[in-house]
């Protein structure tokens, strides 16, 4: 009988309580049982490749704990989708279904940028379960994303970024490192979570550079001798007291002697920019536009900039040439003669 073969699978283990539940409700029949526990099955398997996906991008694409934790959520909630849609399998998935949950993204109200990186997340996944034998074809190949208004992005003039970094109390542990922070960021327009993850091996001070492997580009990134004179104070004088004894090859901890977060370091972008009078939205990454907009500006060759940024596309580096122009233009029309 069928209940027999529901006993085994109940000592199997492999039966969560919710099962339990509806077998213990008159209301559900057993048509809808088995249903429910072939989606619970499903629905596992789906989500172990997926962990599979994440274990791959974290091994050998060298992806950021960031990246990986925004693949994860995209897909789970794929999985929880089409799940609903009676699809338990990542083979059964088709474009039809794909883009039904676009639809689905849309109706929820998410922004076209939201949808842009589910698309991008999807894209990847599949190319990799392709690879892997997954699936025998790629249902996300013709799977087209929302167009996204690219904003221009905010930049600090010289003089703004000038009394940000002046902002820090350099008497004070604490705010020496925010502005070695600052300065080296400011310095080399690394990201910043590429900046907190910076090592003691990974600063040449008597070179001055910084060598950046954060990402899949690794590079060498120069910086200039007022970024090293800040930097030399802070591990002087600074370094030591935040460790509070621990041991560390970070190049920057918070108070504790552990890795900063970015949200941490991002309140303090925004506590000295309120100290120096300076409005709107200011994140760590105006700093790393702001450097590249100045160097543009100042006559740098793009490729070195790309170079520095570590931009794979010269086009992503080429914006910087657009607002270089609009800022030399807006400070022109403060010439007395214009």
């Amino acid at each position: 009988m069928w209940y027999t073969s529901w006993n085994c699978f109940f000592l199997s283990g492999k039966c969560g309580k919710n099962v339990f539940d509806f077998v213990g409700k008159s209301r559900y029949n057993r048509a809808y049982i088995v249903l429910k526990i072939r989606r619970m099955k499903g629905s596992a398997g789906m989500t172990a490749e997926v962990e599979q996906f994440i274990a791959y991008l974290h091994s050998v694409k060298k992806t950021t704990p960031n990246t990986e934790v925004s693949y994860r959520r995209d897909l789970l909630k794929l999985v929880q989708f089409l799940q609903g849609e009676g699809i338990l399998s990542w083979d059964k998935v088709t474009l039809t279904s794909l883009q039904s949950y676009i639809l689905f993204l849309e109706k929820e109200g998410k922004a076209a940028t939201t949808i842009s990186r589910n698309v991008a997340s999807v894209k990847a996944f599949f190319q990799y379960a392709v690879a892997a034998g997954t699936c025998g074809e790629n249902p996300a190949f013709a799977l087209r994303a929302p167009r996204v208004e690219r904003k221009a992005p905010g930049i600090l003039s010289v003089q703004e970024m000038d009394r940000l970094l002046r902002q820090p109390d350099c008497s004070k542990p604490k705010e020496l490192r925010d502005k070695a922070m600052m300065e080296l960021l400011y310095a080399t327009g690394i990201r910043v979570s590429e900046l907190i993850s910076l090592r003691l091996k990974d600063v040449n001070m008597e070179m001055g550079y910084i060598h950046c492997a954060a990402r899949e580009r690794d590079r060498m990134v120069p910086f200039g001798n007022t970024a090293k004179k800040v930097l030399e104070s802070y591990l002087t004088k600074a370094r030591e007291h935040l460790l509070k004894g621990k041991q560390t090859d970070l190049l920057f901890t918070n108070c504790s002697g552990g890795q900063m977060s970015r949200q941490g370091f991002w309140k303090l972008i925004k506590l000295y920019a309120e100290r120096a009078g300076i409005d709107g939205d200011i994140t760590p990454h105006t700093l790393r536009h702001s450097f590249a907009v100045h160097l543009v500006a100042g006559g740098a060759d793009l490729h070195a900039v790309q170079e520095m940024l570590g931009h794979s596309d010269i086009s992503t580096t080429q914006m910087y040439v657009t607002l270089a122009g609009r800022s030399l233009r807006e400070s022109y029309a403060a010439h007395p003669r214009k």
